[in-house]
């Protein structure tokens, strides 16, 4: 891990994932690319280019930058290798495509989640780059004085499309010497699998992977949906980070609507780690 994004909008769950990115950089002597983007209404600058010379908009990015300088003024930030970035554009887009020119390894955000119609009309960028980032998505949801992680439960439907992402989790929870739980959801209905049905799919996956099943670290977990699967699951192994695949919009295998991942992070109070398959 080289380069890691922050993007920022100077609140405190912005501010909570800077500090996380800063620990994670010095664990891994990596950089942090701290940005911020503003997202003006298409009425102040019309439906072309930006024009960078209305006075608007360059007033706008003088306030942001000034605003940007005292935000930066932390003192986790002072050992850190860091550059920082101000730009103009629709935010979660401009996300994406400063995360794939810097060549970015991982994407820290802070996020609080949202519910009811706000969720379902509007949602949030953080939701919009868990869909969409083909690298990492580190989600943190509160502050975290000490990133400190020893239990990682990896939730999946060990489909082996998700073999990748399970070996990206074990090299990240390894990374910490953190042990790394399978949690697999069973629903109710023609969605039901036995146990025995399950830990066989486990041990193909798992086979695959080179590691043996251990059933001490195999957790199913019961629930009437997959979102409230993980995040209870989660709970009851007091686990410090949820880590899972995602799909975007496809959905995991019987994960049917939406994305899992994305209604993980929205409503779980722990971070969340997603990886593109």
């Amino acid at each position: 891990m080289k380069k890691i994004l922050v993007p920022v909008d100077f609140s405190t769950p912005s501010e909570n994932a800077l500090k996380v990115a800063a620990d994670l950089a010095k664990k891994n002597n990596a950089q942090v690319c701290v940005l911020h983007v503003i997202e003006l209404a298409e009425t102040l600058f019309g439906s072309e280019q930006f024009n960078v010379d209305d006075e608007q908009i360059v007033f706008f990015m003088k306030m942001a930058k000034k605003r940007f300088a005292k935000f930066m003024e932390k003192d986790f930030l002072k050992e850190i290798d860091y550059k920082d970035m101000v730009d103009i554009g629709p935010t979660s887009k401009y996300i994406s495509e400063y995360a794939k020119k810097e060549n970015v390894d991982m994407i820290v955000m802070g996020s609080t989640g949202v519910s009811g119609l706000e969720e379902v009309l509007i949602g949030s960028n953080t939701e919009k780059i868990v869909r969409t980032s083909p690298v990492p998505v580190l989600v943190v949801k509160k502050k975290m004085e000490d990133l400190s992680i020893k239990q990682v439960v990896f939730a999946s439907d060990f489909d082996l499309e998700s073999l990748k992402a399970y070996e990206n989790a074990k090299k990240f929870a390894d990374s910490f010497d953190a042990q790394l739980k399978l949690l697999y959801v069973n629903l109710p209905g023609n969605q039901f699998y036995s146990t025995k049905e399950i830990h066989e799919q486990m041990r193909k996956f798992l086979h695959e992977a080179e590691v043996e099943l251990n059933e001490e670290n195999v957790m199913i977990y019961n629930d009437y949906t997959i979102q409230l699967g993980v995040i209870n699951g989660a709970n009851t192994l007091k686990a410090d980070l949820i880590a899972m695949p995602t799909h975007g919009r496809r959905g995991l295998s019987h994960f049917f609507n939406g994305s899992i991942g994305e209604d993980v992070v929205n409503h779980s109070t722990l971070p969340v780690i997603t990886f593109k398959i």
